[in-house]
């Protein structure tokens, strides 16, 4: 969930003006930072479509809803003051259960990813293996960007690069001396040298075989980009506006980081979107069918095969020691719980408290953009996730009911 940036110095004169260190912010001016992200970085639009998605309200208004944590109870208001929370919608079946904004956002305002641009990435994976593009998952992924010969990813699988599984080093927390590889791609985006993050990623070394260890990679979600890149021959944002912001319905271009001026979108982060167009992006990807423009973009079944884990290493309980969670295909798969309430759902996690929530039998999205002052904080995911729980009994069929299954 790390968004690896430059190392300048903030500046906080102006407190709409963006800082050029995500962080490294100030508490006044990390909300116009996480909205101006075009003002530091080079950019690519990912244009929006002809068509509007509507998302009309919900019969059910959960304007009221609150929630206990710890013995306390808590209102919306509360959590999102408390949690710095700058927009946060629930829709359910497409339709608006909630919508609000703090931290100055509207229903204009873009806000930065982190690494929730991750799940975007790899849902374009699924587009273009159901475009032809990619014939396989298990093709080796030199096969469509030569650039990886006679380096550690030479012979990693598509599949294996999806679950963060490709056995090659990678260090994912920035450390004090700068030798993690994170460090190192953040010095690579500081440079804006076309081509830097390749270079970087070519030079790593194998560190276990693939396949047998799930290993945390922001360098590895770029890789991914890449080769979507050059396997369809377009830019990443202007295969993103084909296949996925077009068919959506999204109401606004999106905006995508590049490497350098003209140069590669990062795969691992960066997408700056409005808060309901990334919920219909859950949407998209909840519905598993065709599209809000009419047309199929995803192989069939591709949300159950991506939101949930397909290998031992990247099964529940088995990430990292102390972690319930599962691993899909760059989705979070969330752990049931003790009654199963979360059976089926997974997640796009960002730093600072980015989420997109997907509960496929309780046809619920939830999108969260925050400004938390920690990249991790997990009292506050706690809390989210007391909030998400509260979302679901609170939206199913039969509120008196006790069964969180079919038809919830």
């Amino acid at each position: 969930m790390t968004c690896p940036t430059p190392t300048n110095a903030a500046d906080d004169a102006d407190p709409e003006r963006a800082a050029p260190n995500i962080l490294d912010t100030t508490p006044e001016n990390q909300a116009p930072t996480f909205r101006n992200q075009d003002q530091v970085w080079p950019v690519r639009v990912i244009r929006r479509g002809d068509a509007v998605r509507p998302l009309p309200p919900h019969a059910r208004s959960l304007a009221d809803l609150t929630f206990e944590v710890g013995g306390v109870r808590l209102g919306l208001s509360d959590y999102m003051a408390r949690r710095r929370t700058a927009g946060l919608l629930i829709l359910k079946r497409g339709e608006i259960a909630l919508e609000r904004y703090g931290m100055g956002n509207g229903p204009e305002s873009r806000w930065t990813s982190c690494s929730t641009a991750k799940s975007i990435t790899a849902t374009l994976v699924g587009a273009a293996l159901h475009d032809g593009a990619i014939g396989s998952l298990d093709d080796r992924c030199e096969q469509y960007l030569p650039r990886l010969r006679g380096s550690a990813y030479e012979g990693v699988t598509i599949r294996n690069l999806l679950r963060m599984c490709s056995g090659v080093a990678w260090r994912e927390e920035n450390d004090a001396d700068g030798r993690s590889e994170v460090f190192r791609l953040s010095k690579a985006m500081v440079s804006r040298r076309p081509g830097s993050v390749l270079d970087l990623l070519c030079k790593l070394p194998r560190a276990q075989p693939q396949g047998v260890v799930f290993n945390y990679s922001t360098g590895e979600s770029c890789l991914i980009g890449a080769l979507v890149a050059a396997t369809t021959g377009r830019p990443l944002a202007d295969y993103c506006a084909e296949t996925i912001w077009g068919p959506a319905g999204m109401e606004a271009d999106g905006y995508w980081q590049l490497e350098s001026e003209g140069g590669l979108e990062l795969g691992g982060l960066g997408v700056s979107a409005r808060l309901r167009d990334l919920g219909r992006f859950g949407l998209l990807v909840l519905e598993d069918r065709e599209a809000f423009s009419g047309r199929r973009v995803l192989p069939p079944s591709w949300r159950d095969l991506a939101g949930q884990p397909d290998s031992a290493p990247t099964a529940f309980g088995r990430l990292t020691p102390g972690s319930p969670k599962g691993y899909g295909y760059h989705w979070w798969a969330v752990p049931h719980g003790p009654t199963g309430i979360h059976a089926g759902a997974f997640s796009a996690i960002g730093a600072f408290g980015q989420y997109i929530y997907v509960h496929p039998t309780a046809r619920v999205v939830v999108v969260i953009q925050s400004a938390w002052r920690q990249h991790d904080d997990n009292d506050t995911a706690v809390e989210t996730f007391a909030l998400l729980r509260a979302t679901l009994l609170a939206l199913r069929p039969d509120p008196t009911s006790q069964v969180f299954g079919p038809g919830i």
